[in-house]
Parts: structure tokens; C-alpha cells; sequence
């Protein structure tokens, strides 16, 4: 962006000042006051803009910069509400409890992380995006991981590699399209099979990870009680039945044709609520008033209990407001210069290959921890760099796969961020309980700074590229 409304830019050390005072407001607040980020995160936005006024920026300028962090999360912040319904339907209508139910009697503890990653990898690579896919077989695959007695922290981390590794090679993916788009000069295709060169090794590693955590179930008994109280419970309180499982994959067939996510999955929530009517007997009330405030029963069993009593618009208010105030925050250190001073200190250290691809890694990461929004740190990233990968002779899909080998898959680990509050809002994990599990997330940055260090996957931009880049922009 332009920084001509600005009276001047800041220094290193006026940008770093509201950076230090978020780490520490976080830091006191989660680790010893054991408290939410909210009010922390907008302290540390009033701290910036404190800091910006005493640089001269006016409050337009500040505001301008909130309002805009915003408008960038309005897309999450309405599908997260309509997943709230859609979940609190789906509920309802038997869907989830239809899906738990047949998952405990086929899936096993050894094998279930390999599966559920597997699973949620090949609906997101279809329906293109890992939010669609948490909030539908994400949410039902964290029900049977715990009737099956597996950590909320294990069943978490499956969902989400599974997740960003099929939202990672599907062209359909909204971020996928964003990193070439804003790197230049690469088309969505290749910049799909550049990712390959990370992502394949480390969806591959992941899976066996979770094949040897898995291997310390064989040999165990199942708790057949508990998963016999569990379908006995869910049998007697919904009619469950294979039918019903019609929905989501209409659902999924909706996005697979480009039906848009928004009325996509308002049509699952619709259409969760009619199947709730038709197949549950509940009244029109009772289904708007599950949308509007979640599902709620009482079986008698507890763990039953937990697991259904989800959803609803309001259950995703906490999370909603968590992304208005990091978005706040974002807004104001991009639109007063903070980020991009940083940015560019940061860069002045890069000389080599190497160097300049571990740079970019860091910022996209950086962005995601500051910004809280993995467009942002997909867009900072390949502006601020494009000319250093330029002048090295490196094609922009290497750029394009490095934003986004950083920026969107580290962007679920973090409380804060819009992916981490999404999938904390879905599936009622907190990103530190999942993220020492969600193993892809963690290997595809660290491969892809290896690659960069060892020169694996380095593109060279030639001079046809050069002479083919012009011929498409005449």
C-alpha cells in the first residue's frame, strides 16, 4: 500500500515498540493469568495507535486502518456464523450423530489418525477449502476420536494436516489462487506442482507418525461399553440411518462445482434444519432456535452430552470477536507503516538463496502472529520480496510456494490468528492443545527453509520466461 497519508514513516524501534508490548500483554495474560487474548489484543491495538498519534498520524488514517484489517476478515467472520448454524442443524437433523455413530463401529484406534487425515485431506482437496471441511467432517471425526478415547490434541492435529494438505494442491482453494496471484508471473497450475515438492514429503511423514502413535493402540481393548453406551445412546435419542448422509455430500458436491462457500453452506444449514423436521419430528422453532443458539440435549451420559451440545450462531461469538480485535490490530500496524518498516529491515539481512527464502518464511510467519490473517501473510510476504527473488535470477513460484508454505499452513497453530479462532470454533480444540500434533503444518515450513538451503526445487527465471511474461502482459 501507499503511506503518502502518513507524516512520516516509523523508525525500527517506534515499529517494534507495539510488537514487544503484544508479546508481553499475551505472554502475562495466557501464561500466567491464565486468561482469553481478547482483552490483551485490543489493549496492544489502543497501545499502537497511541504510539502512531505520537508519530503524528492522524485518526482517520488509524481508523481507516482498523476498518480495513477488518473488511479483510469479513468472508471468515460471516462463513464462521453460518457454520455455527450449519453445525447446530446438522446436530439436530441426526447428520453428525449418523456420522459418529457408524465411525465408532468401523474405525479403530490404530488406524484412525492415518484415517481421519487421510479423509479430511481428500474432501479438501475436492471442496478446496479447510474450513469447509472442519466444519463438516472435521466436527464429526472429533466425536469419534473421542468415543474411541484419543486425545482432543491428536484427533485435532489429523484434522488440520489433513485439512491444509488438501486445501494446499486444490486449485479450487481461494489461498492457493491468492500465492501465485500475488507473486506474478505463475499460474495456479504450477504453482500446485511447485508445492507438491513440499507438501508430498510432508504429508507422507506425517502419516507415519501417526501410524506409530496409532501403533500403541494395537493390541488394546476397546472400551466396548463406553462405545456401546455412546451408539446405544445416540440410537435411542435420533434416527440414524446411511440416508441421512445425503446432505453433506450434497453439500460438498455444491463447492465441487463452484457453488461459492457462503450460500453454499447456508443451504446445508437450510437444509439441515428441513431434514431436522422431516427425520427428528422437530418443530420450526426448535430448529431456528438450534441455528440461532446450538443444540442442546440431555441424554444421561456425559460424554454423549459433550459432544452434541454444540453450535449455533452464538456459540461463535467468542471466536468472532478474537478476530475483530487481531484484525484491528493488524489494520493499524499495516496502515501506519509498522509491518512495513520491519519488513524491510528484515530483508536488508538476506543476500543468498537461502537466506532470502528463510526471510520469507519468518515474515509470513511474523505476519500470521501480528496481523492474525493468512491473506495478509501470503500478500506482505510476496509484495515486499518480489524484486530480491528477482534480482537472484529466482522464478516467482518459488516465492509463491514459500508464502504460502509458511503463511497459510502455520496460520491454524496460532489462537489468535482467523484460522486458529475458526478451527477452535469448529472443533472446540484450542490451538495449542492440536498444534504440537498438526505435524504437516509444522514440516512444510521446515522442508521448505531446507529446500532453500540446499537449492532443491530452486526455479530458475530464464529468459523465456522473461520474453513470456511480456508477451502476456501486451
Amino acid at each position: 500500500m501507499e503511506y503518502d497519508e502518513l507524516p512520516r514513516m516509523p523508525t525500527m524501534t517506534e515499529a517494534m515498540i507495539p510488537i514487544l508490548f503484544l508479546i508481553v500483554a499475551l505472554s502475562l495474560s495466557i501464561i500466567v493469568l491464565e486468561i482469553d487474548p481478547h482483552i490483551p489484543i485490543v489493549l496492544s491495538a489502543a497501545f499502537a495507535a497511541l504510539v502512531a498519534v505520537r508519530m503524528g498520524v492522524k485518526w482517520n488514517v488509524i481508523e481507516e486502518g482498523i476498518f480495513s484489517g477488518i473488511r479483510t476478515g469479513l468472508q471468515a467472520i460471516i462463513i464462521l456464523m453460518i457454520v455455527g448454524m450449519l453445525i447446530g442443524s446438522w446436530i439436530q437433523s441426526g447428520i453428525v450423530p449418523t456420522m459418529i455413530y457408524y465411525g465408532l463401529q468401523i474405525l479403530s484406534p490404530q488406524i484412525f489418525l492415518v484415517a481421519a487425515a487421510i479423509m479430511t485431506a481428500i474432501v479438501a482437496l475436492f471442496v478446496g477449502s479447510s474450513w469447509s471441511t472442519a466444519g463438516t467432517i472435521g466436527v464429526a471425526l472429533v466425536g469419534i476420536g473421542g468415543g474411541l478415547g484419543i486425545s482432543p490434541g491428536l484427533v485435532g492435529g489429523a484434522i488440520i494436516s489433513g485439512a491444509y494438505l488438501g486445501d494446499k494442491i486444490s486449485p479450487l482453494s481461494d489461498t492457493t489462487n491468492l500465492a501465485p496471484g500475488a507473486a506474478g508471473n505463475t499460474n495456479v497450475f504450477e504453482h500446485i506442482r511447485h508445492m507438491l515438492l513440499v507438501t508430498v514429503p510432508a504429508f507422507v511423514i506425517t502419516l507415519v507418525l501417526y501410524a506409530i502413535i496409532g501403533m500403541q493402540f494395537a493390541g488394546q481393548e476397546l472400551d466396548v461399553g463406553a462405545i456401546e453406551e455412546i451408539t446405544m445412546t445416540l440410537s435411542e435419542n435420533f434416527w440414524i440411518s446411511p440416508v441421512l448422509m445425503v446432505v453433506p455430500l450434497l453439500v460438498i458436491v455444491m463447492i465441487i462445482f463452484k457453488v461459492p462457500p457462503i450460500p453454499a453452506l447456508i443451504g446445508g444449514a437450510v437444509i439441515g434444519g428441513i431434514t431436522a423436521m422431516i427425520t427428528q419430528g422437530a418443530g420450526l422453532g426448535a430448529v431456528l432456535d438450534t441455528m440461532h443458539y446450538g443444540y442442546f440435549i440431555e441424554t444421561g451420559v456425559e460424554h454423549v452430552d459433550e459432544l452434541l451440545n454444540a453450535g449455533g450462531l452464538d456459540g461463535m461469538m467468542w471466536t468472532i470477536s478474537l478476530i475483530l480485535a487481531a484484525l484491528s490490530l493488524g489494520g493499524i500496524l499495516e496502515n501506519c507503516g509498522f509491518l512495513a518498516v520491519i519488513l524491510e529491515n528484515i530483508l536488508k539481512k538476506a543476500k543468498t538463496y537461502g537466506q532470502i527464502s528463510l526471510v520469507t518464511h519468518i515474515t509470513a510467519i511474523f505476519v500470521n502472529l501480528v496481523a492474525a490473517d493468512q491473506y495478509l501473510a501470503i500478500i506482505l510476504p510476496a509484495r515486499m520480496f518480489s524484486h530480491a527473488y528477482k534480482d537472484i535470477g529466482a522464478h516467482p513460484k518459488n516465492l509463491s510456494r514459500i508464502a504460502e508454505s509458511s503463511g497459510t499452513v502455520t496460520s491454524p497453530l496460532i489462537p489468535w490468528n482467523t484460522c486458529g479462532a475458526f478451527m477452535y470454533g469448529v472443533l472446540g480444540i484450542n490451538p495449542l492443545v492440536y498444534a504440537p500434533f498438526a505435524f504437516f503444518n509444522w514440516l512444510t515450513p521446515l522442508i521448505s527453509i531446507a529446500y532453500g538451503y540446499l537449492g532443491i526445487g530452486f526455479a530458475e527465471w530464464t529468459e523465456e520466461d522473461e520474453k513470456a511474461a511480456a508477451e502476456g502482459a501486451d
